[in-house]
């Protein structure tokens, strides 16, 4: 038996999620304040016997965060089981509680946890006329948590993740339109205390390793204690009497000592002296508290482990925090092992972001060992060691946006050989574009290493501040990894950036030419041909798909760079890929050249002698403010984010009047002027419009211009 699909509504950062499951090892990639620990806290509510009481204290904080009001809306967190075992006792439990509603054995089962209204607070709304606006709000605003249930149910048809179906069990709250079934057969039935999941599975939970050495020191959650305790439950009495002997042997020997006995006799002498007899205890004894019984006994036993191969063994707190962290989790497995060797209906194991302090080495390694038979193992983590190691149709992505969350299944639709390539292709390093909030990919080194530093240099802040993952692909193979954009799979915006190729040169082969030059000319015009079918391809692959869009280098990369207006920063570079005095001269004329035939190619000449990657390293440590990035990828920015807040514009622009005002090239007084502008611009008596003709008229020649300029 396995979870095949968990449905969140208006449960806490969840207003609407659904994720599906696969039998075995299933993993949660989302980044901080994703969600991740509220949707394992969801799955334990139903499923962790230890959380049993907490699913019955819900409370107003519970409740998705965006409700204008919470006052008459449903939490409902719910498990659909598929492959449920035929064993006679497993179909008693699902017949009776869970199971689909018919006759026979079933295969698949539902369990609901439902925190709603009482039924007097249902029924008065039942009562409402449809559009009676004012009373729905009088009776919802006397309403309070204490006026709320929770129940489990089972043997439920109705998908709750349909907002219809919502609407139809629990009210149309926008139209005041509340039906009159009280406790709607959809739901499911009703499941006794007594037939609960969670008391019928193995669950272990492992959470987040935060502060390992706090669980090690609280007898609660210490999971070596835990593993003691229970095995101290399983030990023969009898067998257990010749170490019940010693203690005692032990106890009286402590308590025999003559300074033991001394002590007692001072105490007891220097009360009746201080307080006289009728006041005196009328006994007194010094008593070794060492206890017989076994799981005390074991209460003591602490754990030392030897780290740094010297032969010191040292206690939990003195190792470092990932070796902590490692026997904290390896002691949370083998707790595991021990219920899972109780032979339950169902063994689960939930693993919380286990990548903190521990070597990416060993996430790894961790991940694909562990692998316990008859077992759904679910991940939640933010590393991209572990999710490489992650099937990907294994996936459930959370996403954050506005002050919920969304789900994805990156995969779904997807045929065998398109899942291939993905599963492939994420590595270690391109596997960040699954928690990246927008994607641009693009072809090459060049681009990966020069893009973030115009931004940089430009904006003052970062792609990451941005929230712009840059991917390279490495080939221009884009679709492979831009499928994962889809209103059915992942919902975050990705721009492909890559060049056209297009020749900026006659490349019709003459008699004149050399081998060289007819070899270049071949290869130019090749690769124009298959920039045009490139662009064809990609047109087609992302029209009618708001969530991809394509920009093209009308040339390439170091081409287009110039011509964009960067020559001098191109000349700068020179030195770093010439020695030879003349040919120093005559690049630094060609680039200064205004025939994009005679600098581009010089351009592709010295990107091409160091090496694409190499030459954009060394052009990179000399650009500046000024240097002006091209139009093209100022609109793949401006697609993945299309509208940025009056905070971030505010440092872009501030950042532009410093490096103004550091260049010398406009009076202090402008400067001052421009800065108090900013400031009413921030407080919101200005608005863009008004800033950007600001900026132009008075900086007309700074390249924030053109960023300016496509700003919405």
């Amino acid at each position: 038996m396995h979870i095949s699909k968990i449905s969140l509504v208006n449960y806490r950062n969840f207003a609407n999620a659904k994720l599906i499951f696969n039998k075995g090892i299933n993993t949660i990639i989302g980044e901080n304040g994703s969600g991740k620990t509220n949707l394992f806290r969801a799955i334990r509510l139903l499923l962790d016997d230890n959380l049993l009481r907490s699913a019955h204290r819900l409370n107003e904080k519970d409740f998705h965060w965006g409700l204008k009001r919470w006052q008459g809306h449903w939490i409902i967190i719910s498990i659909e089981f598929q492959e449920v075992s035929q064993d006679e006792a497993i179909q008693s439990l699902f017949l009776h509680g869970t199971g689909n509603v018919g006759a026979g054995t079933v295969s698949r089962a539902t369990y609901n946890l439902i925190f709603r209204p009482k039924a007097d607070i249902r029924r008065r709304l039942s009562e409402l006329t449809a559009g009676d606006h004012d009373g729905m709000a009088a009776i919802l605003s006397g309403v309070s948590i204490e006026d709320y249930e929770t129940l489990f149910t089972g043997k439920s048809e109705a998908d709750f993740n349909d907002p219809a179906v919502y609407a139809e069990i629990v009210g149309d709250f926008k139209n005041t339109k509340f039906g009159k079934e009280l406790d709607h057969p959809a739901i499911g039935v009703r499941v006794p205390v007594m037939l609960s999941v969670s008391k019928e599975i193995s669950f272990t939970f492992v959470q987040a390793l935060r502060d390992v050495i706090a669980e090690f020191q609280n007898n609660r959650t210490n999971p070596l204690l835990n593993l003691l305790k229970r095995k101290s439950g399983e030990i023969d009495p009898v067998t257990f009497l010749p170490i019940t002997k010693k203690v005692k042997d032990l106890n009286d020997a402590i308590e025999g000592l003559d300074d033991v006995q001394t002590v007692r006799s001072d105490i007891v002498d220097t009360i009746k002296e201080a307080a006289g007899e009728a006041y005196s205890p009328s006994s007194m004894s010094i008593r070794s508290d060492l206890s017989d019984e076994a799981d005390k006994l074991f209460q003591s036993l602490k754990l030392f482990v030897g780290e740094a191969g010297n032969g010191y063994e040292g206690a939990v707190h003195e190792l470092s925090l990932g070796g902590a962290n490692l026997i904290y989790l390896t002691l949370k497995l083998l707790e595991f092992k021990y219920q899972k060797a109780n032979q339950s209906f169902a063994n689960f194991l939930l693993i919380e972001e286990p990548e903190a302090h521990i070597h990416t080495h060993i996430q790894k390694t961790l991940f694909d060992r562990l692998n316990f038979a008859d077992t759904q193992i679910i991940y939640s983590t933010h590393s991209t060691h572990i999710s490489e190691a992650s099937n990907v149709e294994n996936m459930n992505i959370l996403g954050k946006v506005g002050d919920g969350c969304e789900t994805y299944q990156p995969t779904t639709g997807l045929d065998p050989v398109d899942i291939g390539n993905i599963q492939r292709y994420l590595d270690a390093v391109r596997s960040n574009l699954l928690f990246a909030k927008s994607v641009m990919l693009v072809e090459g080194d060049a681009e990966e290493i020069l893009i973030p530093t115009l931004v940089k240099k430009v904006l003052g802040i970062t792609l990451d501040e941005l929230g712009i993952s840059l991917i390279n692909i490495r080939s221009t193979g884009f679709q492979n990894v831009a499928v994962l954009f889809h209103d059915d799979r992942i919902k975050k915006r990705c721009a492909i950036v890559t060049d056209l190729d297009a020749t900026f040169f006659d490349t019709t082969p003459t008699a004149t030419d050399d081998a060289a030059l007819s070899k270049f000319k071949a290869k130019c015009a090749s690769a124009q041909t298959k920039g045009v079918a490139r662009k064809t391809a990609l047109d087609a692959f992302s029209h009618d798909n708001p969530w991809v869009e394509c920009f093209y280098a009308p040339h390439t990369f170091e081409v287009d760079f110039v011509d964009a207006g960067n020559a001098d920063q191109v000349v700068s570079a020179i030195a770093s890929v010439y020695k030879d005095p003349a040919t120093i001269a005559t690049a630094k004329a060609e680039l200064e050249s205004r025939d994009i035939a005679v600098f581009g190619k010089r351009a592709l000449l010295m990107a091409n002698y160091e090496g694409k990657g190499w030459f954009a390293i060394a052009l990179g440590n000399r650009i500046d403010h000024q240097v002006i990035i091209p139009d093209y990828i100022v609109e793949a920015i401006h697609f993945l984010r299309p509208v940025l807040s009056t905070d971030v514009w505010f440092h872009i622009l501030s950042f532009r009047v410093a490096c103004i005002e550091k260049s010398g090239l406009s009076a202090p007084e402008v400067i001052q002027s421009t800065r108090e502008a900013l400031k009413l611009f921030r407080a919101g008596d200005m608005d863009l419009a008004a800033i950007k003709a600001l900026m132009l008229v008075t900086f007309t020649a700074d390249p924030i211009n053109r960023i300016l300029d496509k700003a919405s």
